[in-house]
């Protein structure tokens, strides 16, 4: 070795200063930053893993909410729909329970007005009659001619409530 220009006690203590550092650096420096290294590495795979779920779960519940809101969208529409119908039915309820007192209206009013004209006939068939009696009744009393018997007819007539004029 003598021939390289080497010493041979001086290598082997340089070595084995060499392999003491290169120990020391190993169990000292390599182990603890390897570890922290390590564990640095675990940190941000598992902040990545979070970030991975939580972005599936924003995915997701995009999702969900996107469903919700179609399905309020659907159930206001039915609600609409459902409403108009219910509109529509209570009107032609409205219209045929109007169409249905107009016309109990329009009977009673016939009925009214039959019951007023039978009263009425029958008012002045009783006034006619009382007429005839009292007129039947004059000419009983006196035997007269037929001028006599005109005449006394007229006065009874005229003595009536009913063919008065006014």
């Amino acid at each position: 070795m003598a021939g390289l220009g080497l010493d041979l006690p001086t290598f082997i203590s340089q070595l084995i200063s060499f392999l003491i550092l290169l120990a020391l650096l190993t169990f000292f420096g390599y182990k603890p930053i390897r570890a922290m290294l390590d564990q640095r590495a675990r940190k941000i795979k598992e902040s990545l893993e979070r970030e991975e779920d939580t972005k599936r779960k924003y995915e997701q519940a995009q999702l969900t909410v996107q469903e919700e809101i179609r399905k309020a969208h659907e159930q206001g529409q039915d609600i609409v729909i459902r409403a108009t119908q219910t509109g529509r039915e209570i009107a032609e309820k409205a219209e045929q329970e109007a169409e249905q007192e107009a016309q109990a209206a329009i009977k009673r009013s016939r009925a009214e007005a039959q019951r007023e004209r039978t009263r009425a006939i029958d008012e002045l068939r009783r006034e006619f009659v009382d007429t005839s009696i009292l007129a039947a009744e004059k000419i009983i009393e006196e035997t007269l001619d037929k001028e006599k018997h005109r005449s006394l007819i007229e006065e009874t007539l005229k003595e009536s409530v009913t063919f008065k004029e006014s």
